[in-house]
């Protein structure tokens, strides 16, 4: 055995390891307001119907009017990111955020709180765009896949937060304003974003993209050893004058004239689609409201659905584990056909006559559909959105992926509760599980490996591999 002491890391290593690391606890409170927000409502709408005098359409419209918002502010994100930078997209996101949240707490009807939900959205649809963009150009290869999916995690936990939230609110305040305390608190996360985003830069990429090359490179020593920073610089910087000097168009046009870029955006697309027809997202908005309708009373319900949300915590944090193991797309199909095994399991239980241990079978259901879809799809649909697109369009094409993603859920979220109640649960989940299926078979023929490469890497072998494809 050796008598010489361990290696200590030099302080300069530290001092990098300390900035990716403060880089990923800052930019994911985008992550946390995101799922915060998007989760909140599941239980701030029991109180609010009363509250608000909210009907059937005031209730879907409260629900959807930030899937809607985030439709366009993911549209909007990824032009800003592309124009002005990701580090100001992430500015604008905070502000949004703060606005939205105190906006909807104070609302007086029903109309306002769409409006102030609305706003909400454009800070989610921003932030889902450009926090994995922001995060995937600052890590370097090796740990990109774990930096961008701590996002996910954290995206998770804002959901679980709101599910704490609402059921100590729930069972122990209970009054009527307990909906605005639900809705007005992240403000709090959201000024912390915004004064975090003070303290970093924006990413070499953008900076080498905009030709501001001594700034890239000042990026990447912050963050690498030197000689890699420097090798890096030169592929980044490479890379971003072949953009230049071969595609002096708009995104757009590049888009139609360059067939490899039109068919990773229709993968993007077709990937960030499937994610949300998985039915994950009935779970998080409707969670409750399903759980009272197997015969659970509406307390039961609230602490119930925590279940749900540490489940969400704990498989996406193993999954992040397996992502030492896994390549992409083995993590893609396995999520796939697990979660259409899952919706199968979770359709028969609705057959059961109710009571309360079919109540609790349904949980159990949920749990495991939520387990399986949070662990590899949630970890590898925005790890691959992340990294699949181009530099000169990253930001156009990761906004129209993640409005397509946007989309989806919009309309699961209205068709929900419409194909329950003339269908029934079983009929509805059993058609999610179709669906998946067909996101397996998706994925198996068309969807990329990704994992160990740089970025640049990977948009060299698409544009080899499919610059013939139309």
């Amino acid at each position: 055995m050796s008598d010489n002491p361990p290696t200590e890391p030099s302080a300069a290593s530290r001092s990098r390891e300390w900035i990716l690391v403060k880089v990923t606890a800052i930019v994911t409170i985008g992550g946390f307001l995101f799922g915060y927000d998007t989760g909140v409502i599941s239980g701030a709408l029991l109180y609010m119907q009363e509250a608000l005098h909210l009907n059937a359409f005031t209730t879907a419209a409260v629900v959807s009017a930030l899937l809607f918002g985030a439709m366009f502010g993911a549209l909007l994100g990824g032009r800003v990111a592309d124009l002005v930078g990701r580090r100001r997209g992430l500015f604008s996101c905070a502000v949004l955020f703060a606005v939205g949240s105190v906006s909807s707490g104070l609302a007086p009807n029903a109309g306002f709180v769409i409006v102030a939900r609305f706003v909400l959205g454009l800070a989610v649809g921003t932030a889902s765009v450009t926090v994995p963009i922001y995060l995937s150009e600052m890590a370097p290869a090796d740990r990109r896949g774990r930096m961008v999916t701590i996002n996910e995690l954290m995206i998770v936990t804002g959901i679980l937060t709101t599910y704490l939230l609402n059921a100590g609110l729930g069972n122990w305040y209970a009054g009527e304003a307990a909906w605005r305390w639900m809705l007005a608190v992240s403000a709090l996360p959201a000024v912390g974003l915004f004064l975090g985003m003070l303290l970093l830069p924006d990413t070499p990429r953008w900076y080498a993209m905009k030709g501001r090359y001594e700034d890239s490179k000042r990026v990447l020593l912050l963050t690498r050893d030197p000689a890699t920073a420097e090798e890096e610089f030169e592929i980044v910087a490479g890379h971003a004058r072949r953009s230049a000097a071969e595609y002096r168009a708009s995104s757009l046009h590049m888009l139609r004239e360059q067939p490899w870029m039109r068919r990773m955006l229709w993968v993007g697309v077709g990937l960030a689609a499937a994610g949300q027809t998985t039915g994950i997202n009935t779970v998080e908005y409707y969670g409750p409201t399903i759980l009272e309708s197997t015969g659970l009373t509406t307390g039961a319900a609230l602490v119930s659905i925590i279940a749900v949300g540490v489940t969400s915590v704990s498989s996406t944090a193993f999954g992040i584990w397996l992502l030492g193991f896994m390549s992409r797309r083995p993590l893609l199909i396995t999520g796939f056909a697990g979660v259409t095994a899952s919706l199968v399991i979770l359709a028969v239980y609705f057959l059961l006559p109710h009571s309360a241990a079919s109540s609790y079978l349904v949980l159990l259901a949920m749990v495991l559909f939520v387990a399986i879809a949070t662990c590899f799809l949630g970890i590898g649909i925005w790890l691959l959105l992340s990294e699949i697109f181009p530099l000169a369009i990253r930001g156009l094409a990761m906004g129209v992926a993640v409005f397509a993603l946007w989309a989806a859920n919009t309309l699961v979220a209205f068709v929900f509760p419409l194909a329950v109640g003339s269908a029934g649960p079983t009929w509805t989940f059993a058609a999610f599980a179709l669906i998946n299926a067909a996101a397996t078979v998706f994925t198996i023929l068309f969807v990329p490996e990704t994992r160990g490469r740089t970025l640049e890497k990977l948009e060299d072998e698409f544009r080899e591999r499919h610059s013939g494809a139309r």
